[in-house]
């Protein structure tokens, strides 16, 4: 069967094809029976032997996509567009398992990181309470020293060092117990 179709030609970059009559089976590169137009992409230019290609459609050429569509948009052929190339289809990835630590080691890090922040957020609480009701949690014995902020916040500093002390020296002994 004959087949009307593209043919690349041009440079590396710069394509640019001429318009040949071909048997179906031969190469994109091979040889061809017969030249009859050409199609430069990038400057916008095309050029087709409309009697010669009417005749061949006459004999029972067929067209390919890509050249039907541009013959459409000359004029010389009066059907719809055909669509001229498929997506290809997409696969569906399967994915490995990403080597990684001990899920038990990840999680505990994580625990204790959030017990971490969650005594410190308690600790600033406590320190940072208004005065009155500081005054009613103090027993009537007691009286509550009053401290600048700046003494309050180095004791809260301390405070988050122990804290996190206390975590570091938690986090090996779960790792011996398994």
């Amino acid at each position: 069967m004959l087949k009307i179709r593209l043919q690349r030609v041009g440079k590396k970059n710069a394509p640019s094809y001429r318009v040949v009559l071909v048997e179906h089976t031969a190469p994109p590169q091979g040889k061809f029976q017969e030249i009859l137009g050409f199609y430069n992409p990038r400057k916008k230019e095309k050029s087709f032997k409309k009697e010669r290609i009417e005749h061949w459609l006459s004999k029972g050429a067929q067209l390919s996509p890509t050249v039907h569509n541009l013959l459409v948009n000359e004029g010389i052929l009066k059907e719809p567009k055909l669509k001229a190339w498929r997506p290809k289809p997409k696969k569906v990835r399967e994915e490995k398992p990403k080597e990684e630590a001990p899920k038990g080691e990840v999680k505990e890090e994580v625990k204790t990181e959030e017990k971490v922040e969650e005594k410190v957020e308690e600790k600033i609480e406590e320190k940072t309470k208004p005065e009155e009701t500081k005054k009613e949690e103090a027993k009537p014995e007691e009286k509550p020293a009053e401290k600048s902020k700046e003494e309050s916040k180095e004791e809260i500093k301390e405070e988050v060092k122990e804290v996190e002390e206390e975590a570091k020296v938690e986090e090996p002994e779960k790792k011996e117990k398994k």
